[in-house]
C-alpha cells in the first residue's frame, strides 16, 4: 500500500542502532541505514515531533532450540546507542528486553501521554527488532509506517518476508525521503 499520510503527532522509533549490533554482517550497507534514521531523527526534531531511541540490554528468558536464553552480560559499550543518533534530552530512550520495544518498557505509555497516535519505525534487524516492535505497535491501536530503507537485515529471505508479508498487514510502508516529504507537507498545510 502506498504511504498516504502521517498523523498530527506521530513518534519516529528507532531499533536497535547501538555499538554493539551495527557491526554485524548485514545486507545492505549500515552506514546508509544510519544516514537515513538520521535523516529522519533531523526531521522529527525540527518538527517538535518525538524520537524514540530503542536499545537492547537483554532477552527474554523461556527456552529455545537455539540453546539457554539467559541474560547474558555484554562487553562494555555493546548497549551504547550510536553517537551518530545525536541522542537529545528531550528523546525517549528505551531499553528493552525482547525483540519489540512495547513487550518490557513503558513506552506505549510515553507514546499515549504524549497523544501520540502514529509510529515510524527505523532499525536493525527488520525481522527482528523492526518488524516485532511494528506488530506490538499495531497491537496497541497506533496507525504504523515503516521507513523500509532505513533498516536491513542479516538475512535476505527474512528481510524480503518482513517487507513483503508482514508489513501490508500492519502499516504502511515508504522511503525515509517520502516520509520526510509528507511530514513537510503537512506543515505546509497546517
Amino acid at each position: 500500500m502506498p504511504l498516504t499520510t502521517l498523523d498530527p503527532i506521530t513518534a519516529l522509533i528507532v531499533i536497535d542502532l547501538q555499538k554493539g549490533i551495527v557491526n554485524g554482517n548485514f545486507l545492505h550497507p549500515v552506514g546508509g541505514i544510519i544516514d537515513r534514521s538520521r535523516a529522519l531523527i533531523d526531521a522529527f526534531r525540527a518538527k517538535n515531533l518525538p524520537v524514540v531511541l530503542v536499545n537492547v540490554a537483554g532477552r527474554p528468558p523461556g527456552r529455545t532450540e537455539q540453546g539457554p536464553r539467559s541474560n547474558t552480560s555484554f562487553s562494555e559499550g555493546w548497549t551504547g546507542l550510536l553517537p551518530q543518533l545525536d541522542r537529545q534530552p528531550g528523546d525517549i530512550v528505551v531499553t528493552k528486553r525482547s525483540w519489540g520495544a512495547f513487550a518490557t518498557t513503558d513506552l506505549e505509555g510515553q507514546l499515549k501521554a504524549r497523544g501520540v497516535t502514529q509510529v515510524v519505525v527505523t532499525g536493525v534487524v527488520t525481522s527482528g527488532g523492526v518488524e516485532a516492535t511494528a506488530r506490538q505497535a499495531y497491537e496497541q491501536g497506533f496507525n504504523v509506517t515503516l521507513a523500509l530503507d532505513a533498516m536491513t537485515d542479516l538475512r535476505e529471505e527474512a528481510h524480503q518476508h518482513s517487507i513483503r508479508n508482514v508489513f501490508p498487514r500492519v502499516g504502511e510502508t515508504g522511503s525515509a525521503q517520502e516520509i520526510i516529504a509528507l511530514l513537510e507537507k503537512r506543515s505546509a498545510t497546517s
